[in-house]
């Protein structure tokens, strides 16, 4: 069982910046995709960013591209989402999760508590 723990939410204003965190208990190499999901009050949750952690081929959602940036590292076991230009949009439980080989990346199999991330205009 692979334990994630996320950190790094928090309060900000609209065109502010976060940066969350994820810890993973067990070598992120041996995973196959780190991923950041979201899910705000009455909408469905979306995978906002991933990383597969061998290649480092990386995704993001339209709605974050060019505000969002994901990223590895692979001593610390540890993913990281850079949020800037935040916009009130960007409200919600962020969660983290890691998707292992043979299934699909977006697909996690573990999936940490989630932080909350909310921003005001």
């Amino acid at each position: 069982q692979v334990q994630l723990v996320e950190s790094g939410g928090g309060s900000v204003q609209a065109g502010g910046s976060l940066r969350l965190s994820c810890a993973a208990s067990e070598y992120t190499s041996s995973l196959k995709c780190m991923i950041w999901f979201r899910q705000a009050p009455g909408k469905e949750r979306e995978a906002v960013a991933a990383i597969a952690t061998v290649s480092g081929n990386i995704y993001y959602v339209d709605s974050v591209k060019g505000r969002f940036t994901i990223s590895q590292d692979s001593a610390k076991n540890t993913v990281y989402l850079q949020m800037a230009s935040l916009k009130p949009e960007d409200t919600a439980t962020y969660y983290c999760a890691a998707s292992i080989p043979g299934a699909l990346c977006l697909k996690p199999a573990y999936w940490g508590q989630g932080t909350q991330v909310t921003v005001s205009s």
